[in-house]
């Protein structure tokens, strides 16, 4: 998962208004400047204008117009201010473009940098956590970037010579766009809104609050009981929620009974966290025996009571509503955070991604590709098959033995940091090329199940973040560390190789993901462990279209419940878990019960994306699309070249940035395609799980 703590700067800074609205809590508003005012300043600059970009003169002065108060000067200063710094000159406005270029890169850059290294003692396992390191880790060095740069007016000069422009505007407009046009749009995006800096820091530490509960969620799965007192997990065994607890459970499919019976025990243990039932006393903590089955807690071979978790982890994405909610009303162009998330970060609007997602998961596709799992498995669907993973070459593979590999060859971060090079050059990179992208990535000893954090400048260095036991690094670790080091390669593409500046980076997370997702598959490749079967595209294209069922009917999930905080924005803790549970249970029976045959689960609500990355989840998803339409793209094609080639384009607007890479918009139509296609090569094939 690529980390968002940071990205909260940008968003802050890119949601806001092109109309004079009223600013909440305060006597002054945005519309101090008249319209009279906004067109003799117009009229006045348009007599000498060099560029004959009328467009961009009305759009400047308006937009400095509607975000100038009168704390910021006069109607006069205001008239005043335009006629000095507004740059029609051609030669003189890509001098400027320049200067604040580099000045951002180098704010931004070493926000980022700050901030990584605050968080040190909350992500990194590097002894015990203190106290103190939640409060640091809470700090946001760039809360008041936007304060600052509004009362020193560096940010009028940029919104007056790089205005904003929407969503539409970039979407009729941008395939005409030169790149330099397209970074100046892209630096027209920073200064929109005023958003107060006390409520920066109140997001910021919202976030960090619930990355910090999600990344101490631990369960020790050794201590797990039946009903007999009988344990089934390896006694030291500690898996996060839901992350490892979900890849556990994939790791027993070939595991006869006995991993069949985890399997359950694993989905009973999501089931109690969902309700909340789970005893608080087992949450990471390893001095407790409990039947996640009857929920009864023992100690020492005797039962103890038992107190439930106190609804924390719906009180904490409460909080989060709570804190996004208050950037509401200074970001009038996206009022509410689901727009923010779609419309403005995503730039794909949440309605299109919805139906996206609806049609995937009502496609006579899913009901075929179900059995198909059901008859390899030789049993009926479970809710936790959502999880299947038998279409991968690894499911039938002695996981044992991948974790005894994985563990000698990476026993360390520094050892697996150091093979860094080695893997780029497998993927097909030219040794410059990967010693080149290597030197730009660190590895580093997670807390959690790790993440991936880019640079945000030229000079500094994305760090992997990825939990190794002492042990070494299990398979499962390992696969992990795979798709976060897809991020960081894209990362340093999307930074090192790109034209400018302004444009580096992807034009939203569902890309990194995909990029992500076309390194994870190359997991066992890396190994040196080869996949000879004849059916493999076949199967790589139903396991891709598994994995966007699964987490399509997440997001789906996690979508309506941002809608339901909307509309009862005063709802308590009990309120939003009865609502999430009943939520889960109904798209559950809408798109799943008819595939699996069983009603009224909730499993869909143990992500915990949903807690500490509020609406990232359709992220994924949209990954899966793109990662699929890439691969079928790249077929025959040199991997390191194109990826360079499709990546250093930067942060285009989404369907655009498709259409250059593979010539098409985002579509579900070549994954449904493709799913047909391979039903009909499996069809009739019952293999490659044990029962």
């Amino acid at each position: 998962m690529k980390n968002i703590l940071f990205l909260m700067l940008p968003i802050a800074l890119i949601f806001g208004q092109c109309k004079p609205v009223e600013k909440p809590g305060n006597n002054t508003s945005v519309s101090f400047i008249k319209q009279a005012t906004i067109d003799s300043v117009t009229g006045q600059l348009a007599k000498s204008l060099a560029d004959g970009n009328k467009t961009r003169l009305e759009k400047g002065v308006t937009q400095c117009a509607t975000l100038w108060t009168s704390q910021d000067g006069t109607a006069k200063e205001f008239e005043q201010f335009c006629l000095k710094y507004y740059t029609s000159d051609p030669v003189k406005l890509d001098n400027l473009f320049r200067r604040f270029s580099a000045n951002w890169e180098s704010m931004f850059g070493h926000f980022n940098m700050i901030s990584l290294d605050l968080k040190r003692g909350m992500h990194l396992d590097i002894g015990e956590m203190l106290d103190i390191d939640e409060l640091f880790g809470a700090y946001e060095p760039g809360a008041h970037f936007n304060d600052d740069f509004f009362n020193n007016k560096l940010a009028f000069v940029t919104a007056l010579n790089f205005p904003f422009y929407s969503l539409k505007e970039k979407e009729e407009s941008g395939p005409k766009w030169s790149r330099t046009e397209w970074a100046h749009v892209r630096m027209g995006d920073l200064f929109t809104s005023r958003v107060p800096a006390n409520v920066n820091v109140k997001i910021a530490e919202a976030l960090t609050n619930a990355d910090n509960y999600i990344s101490g969620y631990n369960i020790y799965v050794g201590n797990l009981i039946d009903d007999q007192g009988k344990t089934h997990f390896a006694k030291e065994m500690k898996l996060l929620s839901h992350w490892n607890l979900r890849d556990e459970l994939k790791a027993n499919y070939n595991k006869s009974e006995e991993g069949t019976l985890k399997q359950k025990m694993i989905y009973q243990v999501m089931l109690r966290i969902i309700s909340q039932d789970i005893p608080d006393s087992v949450i990471n903590n390893p001095l407790f025996q409990w039947n996640p089955a009857s929920n009864k807690l023992f100690k020492d071979g005797k039962e103890v009571a038992n107190t439930p978790e106190p609804d924390t982890r719906y009180a904490t994405l409460l909080n989060l509503f709570n804190n996004m909610k208050l950037m509401d009303q200074y970001t009038p162009m996206y009022p509410t955070y689901i727009m923010r998330a779609f419309d403005g970060s995503m730039e794909i609007p949440q309605a299109q991604v919805e139906k996206l997602f609806t049609e995937f998961c009502s496609s006579p596709q899913v009901k075929q590709v179900g059995d198909m799992i059901s008859k390899r498995l030789g049993r009926p669907l479970q809710p936790f098959d959502i999880w299947y993973d038998g279409f991968k070459p690894r499911s039938n593979m002695n996981m044992e033995l991948l974790d005894k590999t994985t563990r000698a060859k990476y026993p360390n971060t520094q050892a697996f940091e150091a093979d860094i090079p080695n893997i780029l050059l497998k993927m097909g990179f030219k040794p410059d090329k990967a010693k080149e992208i290597a030197s730009h990535i660190t590895v580093d000893p997670a807390r959690g199940s790790g993440h991936a954090w880019g640079a945000q400048m030229k000079g500094d260095k994305a760090h992997l973040r990825t939990r190794i036991g002492k042990d070494g690094m299990d398979y499962k670790g390992y696969n992990i560390a795979i798709h976060e080091l897809g991020h960081n390669v894209e990362q340093t593409i999307s930074l090192y190789m790109v034209d400018n500046y302004m444009m580096q980076g992807v034009p939203n997370t569902a890309f990194t993901e995909a990029f992500a997702f076309t390194f994870q598959k190359h997991d066992l490749e890396l190994l040196g462990i080869k996949d000879n079967d004849p059916d493999k595209e076949a199967l790589a294209a139903i396991d891709n279209f598994w994995m966007s069922y699964e987490i399509m009917g997440v997001s789906l999930l996690d979508m309506k419940v941002w809608k339901w905080l909307y509309e009862n924005p005063n709802a308590t803790k009990e309120q939003l878990k009865e609502t999430v549970v009943k939520t889960a249970i109904e798209v559950w029976n809408q798109y799943y019960a008819p595939v699996f045959g069983i009603k009224d689960t909730p499993i869909l609500a143990i992500y915990s994306h949903m807690i500490d990355n509020p609406l990232y989840l359709s992220n994924y998803p949209v990954g899966h699309l793109i990662d699929f339409q890439l691969d079928q793209f790249l077929k025959g094609k040199n991997f390191a070249d194109e990826a360079i080639r499709i990546y250093s384009s930067g942060r285009l607007i989404p369907q655009l940035w498709m259409k250059n890479a593979v010539g098409q918009e985002i579509s579900i139509r070549p994954l449904l395609e493709a799913t047909d296609a391979a039903l009909k090569i499996q069809s009739g094939k019952v293999s490659g799980i044990s029962k």
